[in-house]
């Protein structure tokens, strides 16, 4: 049974955003149509169109695996319910068929859908940010997509949370015109990879922690992010250097999935697939330019294990199941298994994700070319949470500089979520 204090904080939070509600929806914006919904697009716009969905993502929210290309039904759960992707192909009963290039900006920049608002799971409050110019391309191009007949999934969101119009009170809170700088730069390039990654490529939705409302903290901007089970690091110039990422490793990781610091996993290893193996090299230098700064910091060389630290459990149970694939002093296998030898994971201070991957293992990856990784396998059946947190802490100081201080309380916490 809820508490009073419970539904004392739900009808604060109904007060005041329905109190947003009314003070937003007297400044709507209108915008004017273009030329895209006067004449048939041309195919060069088309394809600029195809280029931003991709650099964009959509695919990720709005294509199921099985699923007919952008016609929705992609399940993602949130602290207040689960939300499916709509279906954006250009249907008119079902998609975006009726909507004029206005409502499709509108959409990105207002989260304002014709007839109702959207929930800011569709990430606007980065998307506030692309321009009309290219918010048209996306649109002839989605415009040029088969019609595909598919009803939305109904979200399944609680009361006051389903209640659609409260989020104009939503975005008259916390909907602002420019997120804040990660990095620090003024280089051409590096303007350009602040679009890629501000807008188009929206980072700052999943590597940004977030608050009670679901708005995202922008007092740390890209410091990491945990709505999922894998833990969205921190991805700021100190970050990624304290992890060892150097401009160019990162340039690799994000054309061909893998680099010396491990490979895509998880949500990632999606967005490499659909949206950033797709960039240009150009873009995916700019990119990179933005995530470091102008000025990048030198990666942190590997710090030395601490001095007393005990980890032969941890070091047994690695010969026993671990070195296999990854060799016994952390070199890893090529197309079989990542390194354990700089390993970003390892080298995060939170041993989250670490832990996450250990009890629940990791599919088989394909990355450019021929480049593959082997399925591993979850320990969580065959471990303790003894056992875990030992093989853990050996990981962590053996290749992650780091203290010894996974402990079986925190596995157990994580066991089975």
């Amino acid at each position: 049974m809820a508490s009073k204090k419970t539904y004392f904080l739900g009808a604060v939070v109904v007060v005041v955003v329905a109190a947003g509600a009314l003070l937003s929806g007297a400044f709507d914006p209108g915008y004017a149509t273009s030329d895209v919904d006067k004449a048939p697009p041309s195919q060069q716009l088309i394809a600029k169109g195809r280029y931003l969905v991709r650099a964009a993502d959509c695919a990720a929210c709005h294509t199921t695996k099985d699923g007919a290309p952008f016609a929705g039904g992609v399940p993602l759960d949130t602290p207040f319910g689960r939300i499916y992707g709509s279906n954006i192909t250009p249907d008119k009963e079902h998609g975006i068929g009726k909507w004029t290039s206005a409502d499709f900006y509108r959409a990105l920049h207002d989260g304002l859908a014709p007839g109702h608002p959207l929930y800011p799971a569709m990430p606007y409050t980065s998307y506030r940010g692309i321009t009309r110019q290219d918010s048209d391309a996306m649109f002839a191009y989605l415009g040029s997509l088969r019609a595909v007949p598919q009803p939305d999934k109904k979200n399944t969101f609680t009361f006051p949370y389903s209640a659609r119009a409260l989020m104009r009170g939503w975005n008259f809170l916390f909907l602002g015109d420019s997120l804040p700088d990660a990095s620090k730069g003024a280089s051409t390039q590096w303007v350009r990879g602040r679009y890629l990654a501000n807008a188009l490529g929206h980072c700052t939705e999943c590597h940004t922690a977030r608050g009670a409302l679901g708005q995202l903290d922008l007092r740390a901007t890209l410091a990491g992010g945990d709505l999922g089970r894998i833990h969205a690091p921190d991805i700021t110039p100190a970050g990624l250097a304290a992890r060892g990422w150097s401009a160019q490793d990162l340039k690799q990781f994000l054309a061909h999935g893998v680099a010396p610091q491990g490979s895509v996993y998880s949500d990632m290893y999606e967005v490499f697939h659909l949206s950033t193996r797709h960039l240009t090299p150009a873009d995916n230098a700019a990119l990179v330019a933005y995530l470091t700064g102008d000025s990048p910091p030198a990666p942190a060389p590997l710090a030395k294990a601490a001095a007393g630290q005990t980890v032969e459990a941890g070091r047994l149970h690695y010969l026993a199941l671990c070195a296999g694939c990854h060799a016994a002093d952390g070199q890893g296998k090529p197309n079989v298994s990542v390194a354990m030898r700089a390993n970003s994971t390892l080298r995060d201070a939170d041993p989250h994700n670490l832990v996450a991957v250990m009890l629940d293992g990791i599919g088989a990856q394909t990355f450019t070319g021929n480049a593959a990784m082997q399925a591993m396998p979850g320990f969580a059946p065959r471990l303790d949470d003894q056992a875990m947190a030992d093989l853990a802490n050996y990981l962590r100081v053996t290749w992650g500089g780091h203290k010894g201080d996974v402990t079986p309380a925190m596995v157990a916490g994580m066991r089975g979520k």
